[in-house]
């Protein structure tokens, strides 16, 4: 069975997806693109149309490709993250997958609102990634490739990895779901066998979970990088001092350690 520290995030997005995917016409608390950004569109290999934003420096700099967790959408969830990131010279490329919504405050899932009758499923939205990561690669970006992934998202960038690594570098993994929701796409068998550079993120809430301790445990015995928030909170929300009691540098560092790397 999925432990309470699973499964409770994974449950509020639920609900929260359903109330999105049910009603499209909510009120939206549009967060507007971000002056730094272009907003782009790209279509999946089941003609879903994704809107994503594109932080680009120049095509030869590393770029992080970033997925939000269930319920959410790039723009509010990565607010207060990809402006750090940018600074650092990466070219960025945030969507809004096909399972989301409206969680956090200041944004809307796009992708979700063009959905006229959503009943998609966590593992469903991997043809959204792959597409993804397929228009970086058709744009002409040559520099190195990270993926970053939140909750759910988290799981499928370690597929999107596994299954493509000769186009992808490293990945970061936040909180990665797993357990019931995810029964058709697991992230354990892609731990393991894994062999690129990866850190996977947990907050210590989540680490009375088994789910959660087999995560790290593997990662360590396939010699990843991991690492235990004392302060943290599900997913990518660990980065961001809003989200948590106290500060987020010691996460920063750990996250920009990673990704040195890689420039």
């Amino acid at each position: 069975t999925l432990s309470l520290h699973d499964a409770l995030p994974i449950y509020i997005f639920s609900i929260l997806l359903t109330a999105s995917c049910k009603d499209n016409t909510v009120e939206r608390k549009v967060e507007p693109k971000p002056e730094t950004a272009s907003e782009i569109y790209l279509y999946t290999s089941d003609s879903i149309k994704v809107y994503g934003d594109l932080y680009e420096k120049d095509k030869s700099s590393p770029t992080l490709l970033i997925f939000h967790q269930g319920g959410s959408n790039s723009r509010a969830e990565y607010k207060a993250i990809i402006p750090k990131l940018k600074d650092q010279g990466f070219n960025i490329l945030a969507i809004d997958q096909r399972v989301g919504g409206q969680y956090f405050y200041g944004g809307y899932n796009r992708t979700v609102a063009e959905i006229s009758k959503n009943e998609y499923h966590y593992c469903d939205a991997y043809p959204d990634m792959v597409a993804a990561l397929d228009y970086l690669n058709a744009s002409g970006f040559t520099g190195k490739t990270i993926l970053w992934g939140s909750s759910y998202s988290a799981t499928l960038a370690l597929k999107l990895a596994n299954n493509n690594s000769n186009a992808v570098d490293g990945v970061l993994a936040f909180s990665p779901a797993s357990g019931p929701p995810m029964k058709d796409c697991q992230p354990n068998e892609h731990i393991e066998a894994l062999k690129l550079p990866l850190l996977l993120l947990k907050p210590a809430s989540e680490m009375q979970s088994e789910r959660s301790q087999t995560q790290i445990k593997l990662a360590n015995d396939n010699g990843h990088k991991t690492y235990i928030a004392d302060n943290g909170v599900h997913g990518s929300s660990m980065l961001d001092d809003n989200r948590i009691e106290g500060s987020s540098s010691q996460t920063w560092n750990v996250v920009m350690d990673f990704l040195s790397q890689f420039k």
